[in-house]
């Protein structure tokens, strides 16, 4: 394939930077884990989201973890989400938390640690049948995140 130009030189300009905007924050009041094999099994207990366009409660959900040997986490969870006026959504995201062994230690001792000694990073999807918050079927949102004592905050970007 030597014949072939670099790709950066034919990738066009606009799909050369990521585009994305704010789309909300949230946080989880997550349970106590079960431990199972290698996955971690948590009930998410309720929790609040707010942003510009949207705010509102979580009212449940679960996180079906992955504790692989190296002792990160692969996280795929599913929430179900009512706004202020009523509207449900559900939301699923999957992701990884990954850190120096001392530093992830910490965290599951539900110590304060800072969000900038891990990596805590998801993917965002969402779906609803609700014409006004309809938008949020049709975007693709990345979120980077902070284990909490009580459980867990993620601020979701939308990408554009």
């Amino acid at each position: 394939m030597t014949d072939q130009p670099p790709l950066a030189e034919i990738l066009p300009p606009e799909l050369k930077e990521l585009r994305w905007k704010p789309l909300l924050s949230f946080f989880l009041n997550i349970n106590k884990p079960y431990d199972v094999a290698d996955r971690r099994i948590s009930t998410i207990a309720g929790g609040y989201f707010e942003g510009e366009r949207l705010r509102g409660k979580i009212l449940f959900g679960n996180d079906w973890q992955v504790v692989r040997k190296d002792g990160a986490v692969v996280i795929d969870v599913r929430a179900l989400l009512e706004t202020d006026d009523g509207e449900q959504i559900s939301m699923k995201y999957q992701g990884l938390r990954h850190g120096d062994p001392a530093i992830l230690a910490a965290l599951g001792r539900g110590e304060p640690v800072n969000p900038l000694a891990y990596y805590m990073r998801v993917s965002v999807m969402f779906e609803t049948s609700s014409e006004k918050y309809g938008f949020l079927n049709d975007l693709v949102a990345v979120a980077h995140g902070h284990r909490l004592a009580a459980g867990a905050i993620y601020n979701v970007f939308e990408l554009v």
